[in-house]
């Protein structure tokens, strides 16, 4: 496939793989995101209330936003 390459070990096994994320970065996005959550789906969860109070605090601090959602940060970002 074009912009994805395969990593071989000496006896040819498929060990690695490279994409080209400026082709395939939405869908690699959407993998990851579900890797993600997969790996935090014991945890335990956060009520909303507790979220909007915490952000609530630390209003203007975009830095604080772009780590609880950044994906929303970044789309913000590409608009501009």
């Amino acid at each position: 496939m074009n912009g994805i390459q395969y990593m071989v070990d000496e006896k040819g096994r498929k060990v690695a793989v490279q994409i080209d994320l400026k082709k395939y970065g939405s869908p690699w996005e959407d993998f990851w995101d579900g890797l993600i959550s997969e790996s935090r789906r014991k945890e335990k969860g956060v009520l909303c209330e507790m979220v909007k109070a915490d952000r609530s605090k630390r209003a203007g601090s975009r830095r604080r936003e772009a780590v609880i959602f950044p994906r929303m940060e970044r789309r913000r970002r590409e608009r501009v």
